[in-house]
């Protein structure tokens, strides 16, 4: 397969197919309609070894229409979607949606925005056209290229989980009644490598990946699998430790964990329903004066950014968390109307879906120095480099996860830990970061630097 561009034809058939279900909701008695169109054309390679595992393809065209109908208290609503974009199919699919709205309860909140659209589509570099020319066999190459990396780097690395490529070209129209339209294509691209170490008869495993809008901008496969191997290595001959209490250093990818269960209880629909412990907060101090979170719509080549949201309101640099203080939430405009306020840019939606309210390309202001800076400051305590399981309860903050990584002594690695658990309360935590490193990296579209946290319970032996 080669990885195609999106063609005009096919680009026109979408605003095409937005018209239409617009125009036949409206004659079907629609109070008033948005719709999305969605094309993608993915694919994803996975080696080990010398052999392919995997490929991977997908190719997905798919038209969603949100009805509003008039009622009694407020408007009703419903949504649709179909993979079938013939004329017939469209005005079915429009027909049926006011018919189905029309049987819903009526909501005082629901409705399409009323503030105003994206008057202006940047550029946002979000696609190369040149990286629609490589093959199905190039992006093996990619993979194979990180896989001989990592299993060349040590002999030590036995063996693999595997290394992988992937690639997604994204086409999207969106138009409402209320007379937006607008349309954008990107990419995505990844690399992926997940080595196997043995020694003394213990197997350690760790991964390293990068992702970017771009191939030029992608991590080489040399360094994917190299680092890789280097964080698998690194954990040879850990060991549990104590139960103690002690400071507690996240480096980059750890902490970026930390922002997405953070990033969560940022979102209106969270903060009106009462799910987020920063529901009564906002305007007060909820991490320590070091913390600086942004979200940011339009950060040229993020993988988070796009020039209008999924409502057709305009994206934007929001500042959510000022020297510790709470400004703002994430909004679309349903979670903002519930809660007196206006939306922020950030709804999310697929084409078959619901608007939500999360995050574009969000992370923490980086402080400065490396990672090695945060150990030298730290007489002894541990260095998180991976978190497992899904401890966390967003309304409360209290936080509990499975890590590994390496205990400290005298500002230095000592040796390599595991089956341990760190816990604590979120908000805590980052009330109690006292140090953040200047090695900002995004893995998607989230990104932190290190930081180094006080004190937190560490169970272990």
């Amino acid at each position: 397969m080669t990885s195609s561009a999106l063609s005009p034809q096919a680009r026109l058939s979408g605003s095409n197919a937005v018209q239409l279900a617009l125009e036949r909701a409206r004659a079907a008695g629609a109070h008033s309609a948005d719709a999305v169109f969605a094309e993608s054309d993915a694919l994803e390679v996975r080696v080990r070894g010398t052999q392919v595992d995997t490929v991977s393809q997908s190719r997905e065209r798919t038209l969603g229409i949100r009805v509003f109908a008039d009622g009694p208290g407020g408007l009703r609503s419903a949504l649709t979607s179909s993979s079938d974009l013939s004329r017939a199919a469209i005005a079915r699919l429009a027909e049926d949606s006011v018919a189905l709205a029309r049987a819903t309860a009526p909501d005082p909140t629901a409705g399409l925005p009323a503030d105003g659209f994206a008057s202006e589509l940047p550029d946002l570099a979000l696609f190369d056209p040149a990286d629609r020319a490589l093959t199905t066999a190039d992006w093996i190459a990619l993979a194979q290229r990180a896989e001989d990396a990592a299993r060349g780097f040590d002999p030590r690395i036995t063996n693999s989980e595997g290394a992988s490529a992937s690639t997604a070209q994204t086409a999207i129209c969106y138009g409402s009644s209320a007379g937006f339209a607008g349309e954008y294509q990107s990419a995505s691209h990844s690399l992926y490598a997940q080595p196997v170490a043995a020694q003394d008869g213990a197997m350690q495993t760790a991964w390293w990946a990068s992702a970017s809008r771009t191939l030029a901008s992608l991590d080489s496969p040399e360094d994917v699998g190299r680092i890789a191997a280097e964080r698998t290595l690194g954990q040879l001959g850990a060991r549990r430790i104590a139960t103690c209490e002690a400071p507690v250093i996240f480096d980059a990818s750890a902490a970026r964990e930390l922002l997405g269960n953070f990033a969560g209880c940022l979102s209106g629909y969270a903060v009106y329903r009462g799910a987020s412990f920063l529901r009564e907060k906002n305007g007060q101090q909820v991490a320590s004066e070091r913390v600086t979170i942004v979200d940011d719509g339009r950060r040229r080549g993020g993988l988070g950014s796009k020039p209008f949201d999924g409502e057709g309101q305009p994206t934007r640099r929001n500042l959510l968390v000022e020297g510790g203080v709470l400004r703002s939430w994430l909004l679309d405009t349903y979670s903002a109307r519930k809660l007196g306020l206006r939306s922020t840019g950030n709804a999310a939606r697929h084409a078959g879906g619901a608007p939500s309210a999360g995050p574009t390309n969000l992370w923490i202001e980086p402080g400065a120095g490396d990672l090695e800076a945060l150990l030298r400051g730290l007489e002894r305590g541990l260095l998180v480099t991976g978190m497992f399981g899904h401890g966390f309860n967003p309304v409360t903050g209290d936080f509990s996860r499975g890590a590994r990584g390496f205990w400290i002594e005298r500002g230095a690695r000592a040796y390599p830990v595991e089956e341990i658990t760190i816990a604590g309360n979120l908000g805590e935590m980052l009330a109690n970061v006292e140090a953040l490193g200047g090695d900002l990296r995004f893995l998607g579209s989230l990104g932190a630097p290190s930081l180094r946290i006080a004190r937190m319970t560490i169970a272990g032996a």
